[in-house]
């Protein structure tokens, strides 16, 4: 009767194997988009996940039956789930008011787990369907939200520059002399470059012509390191 709560060698290694195979698909699209966690982050969760979940399951048989001691291998892998919030608020940045950039790299991480939790328990079509499904929305989702909501995200201007050069209000007079308001306009000072970048963002009511002038115009001023654009 005990062999079913038993576990062979072989079996952990292959578990184990998995989790990192699928953390690491999960963890090379993270890396490939820049994410605050990339590939190895990704693997480890996973993996730790799954020997939480092994360890949850396995690891206390030897105790198992003993008067006054009762196993619930439920906790060790609900405590995974709760614990990986803390990895993830690492990966969130509060930039200012209603900015926040890695909220999707946090949910990663929970997600991850997950599989590792899945794969630790020996349901690997779940977890190779959840990593699929994690994928697909990672990789896909994100083109398809651009160009259904276009009209949210707007016209946006990014300009790296010289802050010793030239100021925000020497780019801002740029946009007011072609009639253009922005609906945003984010600062960031690189003080390992030297260089600030601004991040302007027009509505699409604003007429291309004019903002592709002030692009024109605002690559010829002196101190401008790189202009970027999406329209």
């Amino acid at each position: 009767m005990m062999d079913r709560f038993m576990i062979s060698t072989g079996e952990v290694t292959v578990r184990l194997l998995a989790a990192a195979v699928l953390g690491g698909a999960v963890g090379w699209e993270r890396e490939r988009k820049d994410g605050a966690a990339g590939l190895r982050t990704h693997m480890l969760v996973c993996v730790g996940a799954s020997l939480a979940m092994i360890v949850s399951a396995f690891g206390f048989q030897d105790v198992s039956g003993s008067p006054g001691i009762v196993l619930d291998p439920s906790r060790i892998a609900a405590q995974v789930i709760s614990g990986i919030g803390f990895l993830g608020a690492g990966t969130i940045l509060f930039l200012r008011p209603q900015i926040i950039r890695g909220l999707t790299t946090a949910a990663g991480l929970w997600s991850v787990a997950a599989v590792g939790l899945a794969v630790g328990g020996g349901l690997y079509f779940a977890a190779i369907m959840a990593t699929t499904i994690i994928l697909v929305v990672l990789a896909l989702i994100k083109p398809l939200e651009r160009t259904v909501f276009r009209k949210v995200y707007g016209r946006r201007i990014i300009v790296q520059f010289d802050p010793e050069r030239i100021g925000l209000a020497q780019i801002e007079n740029v946009f007011r002399a072609h009639d253009l308001v922005a609906t945003e306009m984010l600062a960031h000072s690189n003080n390992k470059d030297h260089l600030d970048q601004v991040k302007v963002t027009f509505n699409n009511r604003s007429h291309q012509s004019s903002i592709l002038l002030a692009i024109d115009e605002i690559k010829k001023m002196d101190g401008v390191n790189e202009l970027t654009y999406r329209m």
